[in-house]
């Protein structure tokens, strides 16, 4: 081996990106009539134990580590991402969890998608100001895993209204800065619906997503070249099949031979 062969290392970088679990708002309609913020729905318990099972099946059947994880300020997500960071994090064997070994972070980029095809006019704040308290938020998280240090890649909301289209290209943005920034780290990112769905169309060619459920997630790969602490990266394959972690898409693509 030369040494310009020694120096270079092909890496692979794994992000993982998954939807919240169930929310409040979908199992008690009359919720938001009394609620201060009606557009922010917690979690129902089911909901709870979806997001630490899910983190728990991470755990076991991944075959590398999560790092970092990125998660939307709605409050559903961050209760999703502490219970499944908890899960990630879990000893062995009923031994206390170290929760500082995976750092989270919020993102706003990683929000709902911020218009009425995902938030109705009589939910939405009058004023489009969705009024996060981000230190709130992150006491949320399981202990010691915030990372004070993190620059988030967008550093306020989307303006309300945003198009579908605007919100799908704003996912497809955040997921590859998330992954530039931290190109020798595997990252968990959870967020809406939406997103996950963007997490599959965004890069495979000619699908439709027909279907996310609550806590589905998306298992992406691409390939990394270091060399002398630079990194190259390469394109982004999804691992996932239809059907197999609650995302269920279909190609567009003409069948052969006009088949169906």
């Amino acid at each position: 081996m030369d040494n310009d062969s020694a120096k270079r290392h092909q890496l692979s970088q794994y992000v993982v990106v998954m939807r919240h679990g169930d929310r409040l708002d979908n199992f008690d309609p009359l919720w938001t009539s009394t609620a201060l913020r009606p557009w922010d729905p917690p979690l129902v318990e089911a909901g709870r134990i979806r997001a630490f099972s899910t983190g728990k099946n991470l755990k076991s059947r991944l075959c590398f580590p999560i790092h970092r994880v990125f998660v939307s300020p709605f409050l559903r997500c961050v209760q999703t991402a502490s219970e499944a960071v908890s899960a990630l994090c879990a000893g062995e064997d009923g031994a206390a969890a170290d929760t500082s070994k995976i750092k989270v972070n919020i993102e706003y980029g990683l929000c709902e998608m911020l218009n009425t095809q995902a938030i109705r006019h009589d939910v939405a704040p009058r004023d489009g100001n969705f009024s996060f308290n981000i230190s709130e938020l992150e006491a949320l998280l399981p202990p010691g895993s915030v990372d004070h240090t993190v620059e988030p890649v967008y550093p306020e909301l989307p303006k309300w209204e945003e198009t579908v289209a605007g919100s799908r290209t704003r996912y497809e943005h955040v997921f590859k800065a998330l992954a530039d920034k931290y190109p020798s780290e595997n990252l968990l990112l959870v967020t809406h619906g939406e997103g996950v769905g963007v997490s599959v169309s965004a890069f495979l060619t000619d699908v439709t997503v027909y279907e996310v459920d609550y806590c589905a997630y998306s298992e992406l790969r691409r390939p990394i070249l270091e060399e002398e602490r630079k990194y190259t990266a390469g394109e982004f394959e999804v691992l996932t099949k239809s059907g197999q972690t609650g995302i269920g898409y279909c190609s567009l693509a003409p069948a052969a031979n006009g088949i169906e």
